[in-house]
C-alpha cells in the first residue's frame, strides 16, 4: 500500500456569493487575484513549498475554470505518478447521490481517496484565503504536543472575534474550549479553517457523525472530538492572512499588494507563488502613458494613465483613459477617454469610449447593499458597456448592455443592472 506521512484536502467548492457577480460563473477559488494569479494558487503553492506533494481538491460549484486551471498540477510540481493533485467532484454512488453539504461532509465522501495513501496525518485547507504558511512547521508543532487535532489560529481584534470560530487555550496552547461565532468571546484566537488531524482520529469522527446534516468541522467535528477527549492544540500564526470573501476585502487585498513595502510580498525567492501561465508577449506602455504604483500583467497594452491599480494579463487601456484604485482582470478592453475609480472589472469585459465609472455621491445598493458597498463599482465578466455612459458608486453591471439600458446615459449610485439573455433587472 502507498504510504504518505501527510496529505492535504483542499476545499474549493464554494460559491462565494458575497463576491456578487464575480462568482456568478466561476468558483471563488478560481477568481483572478494580483494581476496574474488565481486565489487557489496560494494554498496550492503553500503545499508544495511545505513538502506536501499529495493534494485532493474538492470542487463543486462552477468547477470548469478551476479544473482547467489546475489541470494535472504542473505549475505547482504536483504532476506526480504517486500523489500529486487530484480533483475530487461529488459523484454518483450506488446507494445514494448527494452534493457536498458541508465542509466535513465533503471530506467524509472522499474517505476512499484518503485511504489510498494510508496517511498518518490529514491537512484540511480552504481554497479561498490569501496567505503563506509552512505546513511542515505546523506539523512539527502537532507532533511535539502529541496532538490528535491542531487548529491554526491567529489573533484578531477582540471586537471582531464574534465573526469567527474562537479557541480558548491554556498556557501550553492546549485547547480547553471551542466556540463557534460567540456573542461574547472569551478569547481573540480565531480559527483559520486550517486543521491537521491524525488520520485515525479524523476517520473515526467522520464515520461517527456521518448522519449529521450539513456536517461541518467548526460546528460538529471539532466539538465532537473535544467532548470525546481528543488532545487539541492551537498553532498560533502571526503572518499575513486574508479571507477575500467580500468584494471590499478582495479589493483591499489587491490594493495591499502595491504598497511601497507590501505586507504580503509576492517577490520573495524562497517562497514562490506558482500559477498556470501562458506564453504572452511583454507589456506595451505607450509614449504618452503614465503608470504610478501599479501591477501590470503580461501582454497588456497601456496607452492611458494607471494609478494605484492592479491590471491583469492581456488588458488594453486606451488613450486618454485614467484608471485609479481599481482592479482590471485578464483580457478586458477599456476604450479611450474613460475615467475609472475604485472599479472591479472582471475578465473579458469590453468598455467603450468616454465611459465614467465611480462618479457622484455614494448611495446604498438597492438590491444587495451587503455585497456592493464601500464605493466600489463592479462589472461582471464578458459584460459590454457602450460609449458615453456614466455609472455611480456601489453599483453593479453584468451582461451585454446597450445604450437603451441607461436612461440619460447613466446608471446612478446604488443601482443594479444585470442582463442574462433577455432577462434584465434594473432598480
Amino acid at each position: 500500500m502507498i504510504k504518505k506521512e501527510m496529505i492535504a484536502m483542499l476545499l474549493a467548492g464554494g460559491q462565494g456569493s458575497r463576491l456578487g457577480v464575480l462568482t456568478s460563473k466561476v468558483a471563488k477559488p478560481a477568481v483572478a487575484f494580483g494581476g496574474k494569479y488565481r486565489i487557489i494558487d496560494f494554498p496550492l503553492s503553500n503545499c508544495i513549498n511545505s513538502g506536501v506533494d499529495t493534494v485532493g481538491v474538492l470542487t463543486q460549484y462552477q468547477p470548469l475554470r478551476l479544473n482547467t486551471h489546475i489541470g494535472i498540477g504542473i505549475p505547482w510540481d504536483l504532476d506526480r505518478n504517486i500523489g500529486g493533485v487530484t480533483v475530487l467532484p461529488p459523484y454518483e454512488k450506488s446507494a445514494n447521490s448527494e452534493w457536498y453539504t458541508g465542509t466535513a461532509n465533503a471530506i467524509y465522501q472522499n474517505i476512499d481517496y484518503m485511504e489510498t495513501y494510508n496517511p498518518e496525518y490529514v491537512l484540511i485547507l480552504s481554497g479561498d484565503h490569501i496567505y503563506k504558511m509552512d505546513y511542515e512547521v505546523m506539523l512539527d508543532f502537532h507532533k511535539a504536543n502529541g496532538a490528535e487535532v491542531t487548529i491554526a489560529a491567529m489573533p484578531v481584534p477582540i471586537e471582531e472575534a464574534k465573526r469567527f470560530g474562537i479557541v480558548i487555550t491554556d498556557e501550553d496552547r492546549k485547547i480547553i474550549d471551542f466556540e463557534e461565532k460567540p456573542e461574547n468571546p472569551r478569547s481573540n484566537l480565531a480559527s483559520m479553517g486550517i486543521y491537521i488531524f491524525n488520520w485515525k482520529t479524523l476517520k473515526k469522527a467522520l464515520i461517527a457523525k456521518a448522519e449529521q446534516p450539513a456536517l461541518d468541522f467548526g460546528k460538529h467535528v471539532i466539538p465532537y472530538l473535544h467532548q470525546n477527549g481528543s488532545p487539541m492544540y492551537a498553532y498560533e500564526y502571526n503572518g499575513y492572512w486574508k479571507d477575500v470573501g467580500t468584494l471590499h476585502s478582495y479589493w483591499e487585498a489587491n490594493m495591499e499588494l502595491i504598497d511601497i513595502v507590501p505586507e504580503f510580498n509576492l517577490y520573495e525567492e524562497y517562497w514562490k507563488i506558482y500559477t498556470r501561465s501562458f506564453s504572452l508577449p511583454p507589456q506595451y506602455i505607450g509614449e504618452n502613458s503614465t503608470i504610478e504604483k501599479s501591477i501590470i500583467g503580461a501582454g497588456s497594452t497601456i496607452e492611458g494613465k494607471v494609478i494605484n491599480s492592479v491590471i491583469g494579463c492581456g488588458v488594453t487601456i486606451g488613450k486618454g483613459t485614467t484608471v485609479r484604485d481599481s482592479i482590471i482582470m485578464n483580457e478586458t478592453v477599456i476604450g479611450e477617454d474613460c475615467e475609472l475609480e475604485k472599479a472591479i472589472i472582471a475578465e473579458n469585459v469590453i468598455i467603450g469610449n468616454d465611459v465614467h465609472l465611480g462618479v457622484g455621491e455614494e448611495a446604498d445598493n438597492e438590491t444587495d447593499p451587503h455585497i456592493y458597498n464601500h464605493g466600489l463599482v463592479t462589472v461582471g465578466e464578458k459584460s459590454v458597456i457602450p460609449d458615453h455612459i456614466s455609472i455611480g458608486k456601489n453599483s453593479v453591471v453584468a451582461g451585454i448592455t446597450s445604450i437603451e439600458d441607461f436612461p440619460d446615459a447613466q446608471l446612478g449610485s446604488g443601482k443594479t443592472l444585470i442582463k442574462a439573455g433577455d432577462e434584465q433587472c434594473e432598480l
